[in-house]
């Protein structure tokens, strides 16, 4: 694959990346509401869709995907029940100061597959990758070592944009202090990720 090619993809994709959705929503309200413990593993479950959808789009299984639209339906609705379920959390949390809590290993699991769902369901991410991605490369002579140079630039740019987001909601977490303040925080982080939920579930 040509750089020129790989540039107008990584300018394109990191635009897309950083636009906030339904996944930018939960990982931000979910680091506002319960500090930075478990978005690393929230982070790898979104980039594992991420890469997912890279080879259904590249390797022509677009098609399957289609074909077995309901799995892809039912994966959407897991990932919105996730969400409210996060949601419940943050709203029914004590209004503890705010700390920074330990994430069990089951809870890592379930933050892993909760984040994989959120990504293998949202429509934002099949627009780009089974819409928008086939215009910007001729998947129909794509190679192994395109695939790859793909996959990196996407890991590269969907790791240092989530980044981000976790650094400037960790932050915005530290400037509340009063136990008022972090219920506040909690019901209002608990209703931004009920909104992503209903998002997830409605769009098409």
């Amino acid at each position: 694959m040509s750089l020129h090619v790989l540039l107008i993809f990584a300018a394109t994709y990191l635009v897309a990346c950083a636009l906030p959705g339904p996944t930018v929503t939960a990982l931000v309200a979910r680091v506002i509401g319960k500090g930075t413990h478990g978005a690393f593993a929230f982070c790898t479950g979104l980039m594992a869709g991420e890469l997912i959808w890279v080879a259904s789009a590249m390797f022509g299984l677009a098609l399957l995907a289609a074909l077995f639209q309901p799995v892809f339906v039912a994966i959407r609705y897991l990932g919105a029940a996730y969400l409210l379920y996060l949601a419940w959390k943050l709203w029914t949390a004590p209004a503890a100061e705010p700390g920074e809590g330990r994430v069990s290993g089951g809870e890592g699991v379930r933050l892993f597959l909760g984040g994989f769902a959120l990504t293998m369901g949202n429509p934002k991410t099949m627009l780009f990758y089974l819409a928008l991605l086939p215009t910007l490369i001729d998947l129909a002579h794509v190679t192994v070592g395109g695939f790859l140079e793909i996959a990196l630039t996407v890991s590269a740019i969907y790791s240092v944009v989530m980044a981000g987001y976790v650094l400037l909601a960790a932050r915005a977490r530290r400037a509340f202090r009063s136990r008022r303040a972090m219920r506040l925080v909690n019901r209002v982080t608990g209703g931004v990720m009920a909104g992503a939920a209903v998002a997830v579930a409605t769009r098409n």
